[in-house]
């Protein structure tokens, strides 16, 4: 949820002013009384309101210095920093010593027009004259410190508003965008209260006039910083101060059935606390979660859980140093990749307030370095809350720049390439019964075949619908597996794959039988050798398993090729390859009186060899089970 940030001591800078500027005390009466108005609207945090006396009391006196302070830090405050820029040098040069009192807020608004260079001189020099530490000062001289290091490293920053379908006079924020980039869901806090979810959806013109969720997901409780499932059947959100609670704010979730969204449920223990949960994260699998939580020692930390085989959750546990620190991070992002983290930290060097970064995964399951976006995407202020689409070229995010609607707005911008997470497709269908074709419940594994980790994790649906993620530049095993029946296997390589297209395939899945058969497609040999490849492990350790949890299975490992080369070559390179199949799964633990090996060498052909891609379907590895 947004966390209202404290306002600047604005009446706290004008009494100093005053008690510190003579001029008040000589300034005509007139201007007296719209300066103590305006004070008096600061009291009351109406800082536009106090602009407008300010204004008033500098046409009566021109030369009113501490109007031109106030008028500063107002402008500060609304971070209009151009204006507060120009403030502050008229009043630097009616009365250079008037500066003193308000330097921390010149030096933002300097800092808010990119000019941190000035920025920090006019810090660093406050700090030599201070009579005490100002830890405030000390934070300034440190961001300002990161942005002048990083005055070359600019970003290419274009952010455009999602216009009237999307924004409104209320606040807008949070965004949340399906795999496809075709659903946006996010928050609005109508009439500055009750925050609600809407909806829109996009096609060739343009995103369509959204519309309120309504119930059950939207109640009379308090409840946003939602995210979608990248596959659309799944809402996770945070609530605040319903009845079931376990703290301040619990993570909550939703499910899209044939009869629409489900009561919201909490998502429980040991995910929610006494503590505050919130700002849930859901991977392109559905089964990790990443969330933000308050602690007591690091602040707000962002947290981890895995879903378990029961359904339930994993004990979160922290992410890493490279991530957390002693300060803020909030609104965490994973990627369709599940490669990429975005997230919001105050704690790492930036360039004040929070900044957004991002980190990779790394081969042994960690994350990566930070990597702060750089600016103008980071500023002086509040940023966060930025997500990516599947493509990995556009970001989404809430701001409240000059062309909103009013207040927060939700901005599209391309992100620049070194930001940008792995470009992500995905293969979506359904699983059937090869014999009832009615479709079946399985467990989808994306395993990616050079590292040998697994990619996703997917459940399909009761009907067997399922989408899987599939980050392009590298090749994929992909198998489905439904206990009583034989696993299917296939591969993608998206090496070369066009980009946007995504696949769509059915997966036929055969009862344990006599005589059922499958093609192994990620069982690897080299050209013309019987020597497994590394990637052929995977598929492998899932055919051990398979004949583990059906003890009474014979099988038949049957070795095929094309027809190059001569027959009788063949015939033993088939035979071969065989036999190393069999020779795995005997290493493995499984009797080779279960096991016999046979190889067909170009006898049986299922496609022409006439063409590469017919050669290649022909050289397969077939498992196919001969007795029960």
């Amino acid at each position: 949820m947004l966390k209202t940030l404290p306002l600047l001591l604005l009446l706290f800078y004008g009494l100093t002013l005053k008690a510190q500027v003579v001029t008040y005390e000589t300034a005509p009466k007139k201007a007296k009384a719209s300066f103590d108005k305006a004070v008096d609207a600061v009291r009351m945090y109406n800082t536009k309101e106090a602009i407008g006396y300010l204004q008033e009391a500098l046409k009566t006196a021109p030369g009113f210095t501490d109007a031109y302070g106030q008028m500063g830090l107002c402008y500060t405050e609304l971070k209009n920093y151009t204006q507060a820029v120009a403030a502050f040098q008229k009043l630097q040069q009616l009365d250079s010593n008037g500066l003193r009192p308000v330097t921390m807020a010149y030096s933002k608004a300097l800092a808010g027009t990119g000019n941190f260079v000035e920025a920090l001189k006019l810090v660093d020099k406050y700090l030599v004259t201070a009579r005490s530490k100002n830890a405030t000062a000390e934070k300034l001289r440190a961001n300002y410190t990161f942005a002048v290091n990083n005055s070359q490293r600019q970003v290419p920053f274009h952010p455009v508003n999602l216009g009237d379908h999307i924004n409104s006079r209320d606040l807008e924020y949070f965004p949340s965008l399906t795999i496809d980039s075709r659903t946006l869901i996010y928050t609005r806090r109508i009439n500055g209260r009750n925050e609600d979810f809407f909806l829109s959806r996009r096609d060739s013109s343009g995103w369509s006039q959204s519309v309120n969720m309504g119930e059950p997901v939207n109640s009379s409780y308090n409840e946003g910083a939602q995210n979608i499932s990248q596959d659309g059947t799944m809402l996770m959100f945070t609530g605040c101060e319903f009845p079931d609670g376990k703290g301040s704010c619990d993570i909550y979730y939703s499910e899209l059935t044939p009869n629409g969204w489900t009561t919201p449920q909490n998502i429980g223990a040991p995910v929610n606390t006494r503590d505050w949960e919130s700002q849930p994260s859901l991977s392109a699998d559905k089964q990790t979660l990443y969330f933000a939580r308050e602690t007591t020692d690091n602040a707000t930390d962002i947290f981890v859980s895995k879903r378990l085989a029961n359904g339930r959750w994993s004990a979160p546990e922290r992410l890493g140093p490279n991530i957390n620190t002693p300060g803020r991070e909030t609104t965490p992002f994973i990627h369709a990749d599940g490669q990429t983290l975005y997230f919001s930290s105050n704690g790492h060097p930036g360039y004040g307030g929070q900044d957004i970064f991002y980190s990779r995964r790394q081969p042994d399951g960690s994350w990566g370095p930070a990597v702060n976006l750089g600016y103008p995407i980071n500023t002086i202020d509040e940023d966060a809350s930025l997500i990516v689409d599947a493509n990995g070229t556009t970001g989404y995010f809430a701001s409240d720049r000059s062309d909103t609607r009013g207040g927060l707005d939700i901005y599209s911008f391309e992100l620049y390439p070194e930001a940008r997470p792995l470009q992500t497709l995905y293969v979506k269908g359904f699983v059937y019964d090869t014999v009832t074709h009615t479709r079946i419940a399985a467990n989808i594994d994306v395993i990616d075949l050079q590292g040998g980790y697994q990619i996703a994790a997917v459940k399909t649906n009761d009907n067997g619908d399922f989408l899987a993620p599939l980050p392009v530049g590298k090749d994929y095993a992909f198998h489905v597996n439904k206990k009583g029946y034989l696993f299917y296997s296939d591969n993608f390589s998206l090496k070369d794959h066009n980009p946007g297209v995504p696949f769509e395939k059915n997966i036929p899945l055969q009862p344990l039988a006599a005589n059922a058969s499958i093609v192994l497609h990620n069982i690897f040999f080299k050209s013309k050798q019987f020597n497994l490849e590394p990637a052929s492990v995977t598929e492998l350790d899932k055919l051990v398993k398979l004949l583990q949890e059906n003890p009474t299975i014979r099988i038949e490992i049957a070795g095929h090729t094309d027809n190059v080369g001569s027959d009788k070559d063949n015939l033993l390179l088939s035979d071969n390859r065989a036999k190393a199949v069999v020779k795995y799964l005997a290493e493995k633990g499984i009797p080779t009186t279960r096991m016999t090996a046979k190889g067909y060498g170009e006898t049986q052909p299922i496609v022409s060899n006439d063409t590469e891609s017919g050669r290649a379907e022909n050289r397969r590895t077939v498992f196919k089970i001969t007795g029960l």
